[in-house]
Formats: C-alpha cells, sequence, structure tokens
C-alpha cells in the first residue's frame, strides 16, 4: 500500500536532501532520515519549523503543495505584540502584500502551545510582550505567515507548522517521523 512520511522539521534545516548551494553546508532532511525516491510535498521554510510531508506521489503532491486545492496549513505562531481584534479580523479576511491580496484564512489567538525548546531560542524581551496565534491558510507564497503577521503589526519570532490538511504533527519531536498509510491521516 502506498505511504506518506509525517516529519517534524527543526528549526534551521532545509526541506530538501540536499544543499548544493551553500558555500557553509546546511542541516538538510537527509540528516534525519533516508527516503530514496520520496519528495517534499510542499517547502517549509529553514528557519521555520514543524509538519513536512513526503510523498511517492506526483499527484498526491501536488494536492498538497498547489494552492488551487485549497488544503488547509495549519501554523502556531508566536508574534511580537499582543494580538488585537483588528489584526486577528484583517488576517482572516485577507491581508494585502506585495504580491497582491490573501485568500482568507482562519485565526485566533490561543494560550502558549505545549512546544518542544527551540535551539536556539527565541529571544525573550521583557519590556516587549508576546502572543500566539493559531493561523491557517490554503496558499503558500513565500514566507507568507511571516510577512501576513508582519503587515498587521505582528511580527513572527516562532513558527511551527501543526497541520496539514488532516494530516497533524501530533507528539513527533523534532527530527522524528512516521510513516502512514496513503489514506489515512491521524
Amino acid at each position: 500500500m502506498p505511504s506518506i512520511i509525517l516529519l517534524n522539521k527543526p528549526f534551521r534545516v532545509l526541506s530538501q536532501f540536499t544543499d548544493r548551494y551553500s558555500e557553509t553546508p546546511r542541516a538538510t532532511l537527509a540528516d534525519f532520515l533516508s527516503a530514496p525516491d520520496y519528495r517534499v510535498a510542499g517547502r517549509l521554510d529553514y528557519d521555520s519549523e514543524g509538519l513536512v510531508i513526503l510523498t511517492r506521489d506526483g499527484k498526491l503532491q501536488q494536492r498538497i503543495a498547489n494552492p488551487k486545492f485549497k488544503l488547509w496549513k495549519t501554523y502556531w505562531v508566536q508574534v511580537e505584540g499582543t494580538p488585537e481584534p483588528e489584526a486577528l479580523r484583517t488576517l482572516a479576511d485577507g491581508v494585502v502584500l506585495r504580491d497582491g491580496l490573501t485568500r482568507p484564512g482562519k485565526v485566533k489567538a490561543i494560550a502558549p502551545p505545549h512546544l518542544w525548546p527551540r535551539d536556539p531560542p527565541v529571544r525573550y524581551r521583557a519590556n516587549i510582550p508576546d502572543g500566539w496565534l493559531e493561523l491557517s491558510i490554503q496558499e503558500g507564497r513565500n514566507r507568507q505567515v511571516r510577512r501576513m503577521t508582519a503587515a498587521v503589526g505582528l511580527p513572527t519570532l516562532r513558527l511551527v507548522r501543526v497541520a496539514v490538511g488532516d494530516w497533524h504533527i501530533r507528539d513527533l519531536p523534532p527530527g522524528g517521523y512516521r510513516t502512514e498509510a496513503l489514506g489515512s491521516s491521524a
């Protein structure tokens, strides 16, 4: 039966198996698993963490990565500042970025989630409050979540993708992965 791999990509790891373009080699997915013939379905930025899905099925890869299929991707976002109702409304309605208006999203302020420690940790500043959002989008523009939160005056400090469609990171530790049969979505 065909399968997918769900991986919790750590901070400062490339969402690919090689790093051909850097003078100083960076960590890649190959540092955490060997998955010949698998390809990433929807990248995650080097400085973002969380769920990455790998598949051998090109059609499934397109359904996950291509915004025309409108698959929800959910992120926990630590932001600098206090998320006010107007900022949340703007994030939900769509944010005007340099490359156009984003699709409407789903957003809510959340309590700080129970996450693994990040290395290095997010810099703490006693005089500047921070908050957490759960933000779901159906696109995947370059650094979109970071640009959206910045546009409403809430710069992103930490970004963790926790779900893609029905697939959820659950209890995977950073660098950990599990294989699931296609058709299951736990």
